[in-house]
């Protein structure tokens, strides 16, 4: 079975969340399952130097958007691409979606747009020998997709259409509408129009063969008004085609036995070598050099993320006997309060702003526990890298997080299932409580290191998860008439 994907970010090539982790680590997984998946995504400077002159040009789109564009193909650490080679829409240096300034690029509506289309004409049979069954766009940047393919004169291909964060709509003001070359049925309420604007991501929730989301709970949650973002009736509407499937990790990449950046190896059967990752932990972040648990942060500083509640409990956490790593970026308020908190306490808060994937390593395999007290999280990544590094996750219960963390409650504690503390609500008291159960678990030697190796040894990876995405594509095609 052959698959088109596309996506606006792709790991290890361009990252800037977990999407481009899942864009990834999915087409390997899928290969297991008997399916071939190319991989669109935009020729960004980072992507354009690293395929370099292993590319080779497969088609030329004369006027795409008012620009000629040209499809690569390459292959690059195992995953097969097509690159859409457009330097106006996408040679600009840094973060794929922000200007300078942070806010984003004002023609993001061309550049998905283009995305989306030349998606739609590659899955119409514009590459010569080489036809998709099947369309997978990933979030509102490839939402168009199943936009153009519902639209276009050929033949409908099965289209999937997955929400990694339904917060992200690319919602746009609707005088971009002429320019997308759809016809004028389209801005109607089973198209593209959303109260008066024009919406990628609910254009594509409208016309999607079938919609998945990262985890089962998220796709119950985003049923309703809390967590739907306005996008609840239509997602109610359509809950038949709706799919949780929860993410997985490449275990090959986040594998303590074998990861070259982390200063000692280890496994569940030989965990001992997590305590040199503890010191160099310490010794980066600045904390005193003793037992008391070391807590972190490996996240964006944002509001969704729940970064104010845990700013605000930094003072007790301290109180209580704990330490703290916080490596992140993200509002200006929040960095300046966890950098006034390592200012406030030192020896015991450590904060480095910014992102370093070698130091994300090194915080899941040298510190104790993990702090992820998200506000919304449709999957989360994080709690996965910490259970196959033995780091105990403390996660609010929602979305994925409340499917992949055991919380260590009396009955999963006396099955020896337990894999982490959930807590809700995401409130600083109930924070403060996790914080303190996280404590108490810590201090008893023989519980923690139980719940170390069963988190462990929690498959995180891609293989079921890989299942379930074959399941469906196969479904899809089935439902397709044949010659």
């Amino acid at each position: 079975m052959k698959v088109l994907s596309v996506a606006s970010e792709i790991y290890p090539l361009i990252k800037t969340g977990g999407l481009a982790d899942v864009a990834g680590a999915l087409p390997l997984a899928l290969a297991a399952y008997g399916i071939h998946t190319r991989t669109l995504i935009p020729g960004y400077p980072a992507v354009m130097k690293a395929i370099g002159d292993k590319a080779e040009k497969v088609i030329t789109l004369y006027d795409l958007f008012g620009e000629q564009a040209n499809v690569l193909e390459a292959r690059h650490d195992g995953l097969d691409l097509l690159i859409l080679d457009a330097p106006a829409l996408f040679n600009r240096f840094g973060n794929p979606y922000n200007a300078p300034h942070g806010e984003g690029y004002s023609d993001n509506w061309r550049r998905f747009g283009a995305l989306s289309k030349a998606a739609a004409d590659i899955a119409a049979s514009a590459i010569p020998g080489w036809e998709p069954d099947l369309v997978h766009a990933h979030d509102w940047q490839a939402a168009l997709t199943p936009v153009y393919m519902r639209f276009a004169p050929t033949p409908e291909k099965p289209s999937i259409l997955t929400i990694h964060n339904i917060a992200f709509q690319g919602n746009f003001d609707t005088g971009i509408f002429p320019w997308l070359g759809l016809p004028d049925h389209a801005l109607a309420v089973d198209g593209v129009e959303y109260y008066g604007k024009v919406s990628f991501l609910k254009g594509g929730l409208q016309t999607a063969w079938a919609v998945t989301t990262v985890s089962p709970t998220y796709a119950r949650e985003i049923q309703t008004p809390q967590y739907g973002m306005g996008l609840e009736g239509l997602i109610s509407a359509r809950a038949h085609t709706v799919h949780g499937i929860v993410n997985g990790i490449d275990t090959d990449v986040w594998d303590p036995a074998t990861d070259d950046t982390i200063v000692s190896r280890y496994s569940a059967h030989k965990p001992k070598g997590r305590v040199e990752n503890r010191q160099a932990v310490g010794e980066t972040f600045g904390l005193d050099n003793d037992d008391s648990p070391i807590f972190s942060v490996v996240s964006r500083l944002t509001w969704q993320k729940g970064m104010d509640i845990l700013a605000a409990v930094v003072g007790d956490l301290v109180a209580m006997g704990g330490k703290l790593v916080v490596l992140g970026s993200g509002e200006p308020g929040l960095e300046e309060a966890f950098r006034n908190a390592a200012r406030y306490y030192p020896g015991r808060v450590g904060t480095i702003i910014g992102y370093d994937e070698k130091l994300s390593h090194m915080v899941q395999a040298g510190a104790d526990a993990i702090l992820v007290p998200s506000r919304f999280e449709p999957c989360g990544l994080t709690q996965l890298y910490a259970l196959r590094y033995g780091c105990i996750p403390v996660v609010a219960r929602t979305g994925g997080l409340a499917d992949t963390v055991i919380d260590a409650n009396p009955a999963a504690l006396a099955v020896n299932a337990a894999t982490g503390v959930q807590f809700s609500p995401v409130e600083p008291w109930s924070l403060s409580h996790a914080i303190r159960r996280t404590i108490n678990l810590y201090d008893d030697k023989k519980t923690w290191l139980a719940m170390q190796k069963q988190g462990m040894k929690s498959d995180v990876s891609w293989k079921a998860s890989a299942g379930l995405y074959a399941d469906l594509y196969k479904q899809l095609d089935l439902m397709v008439s044949k010659p």
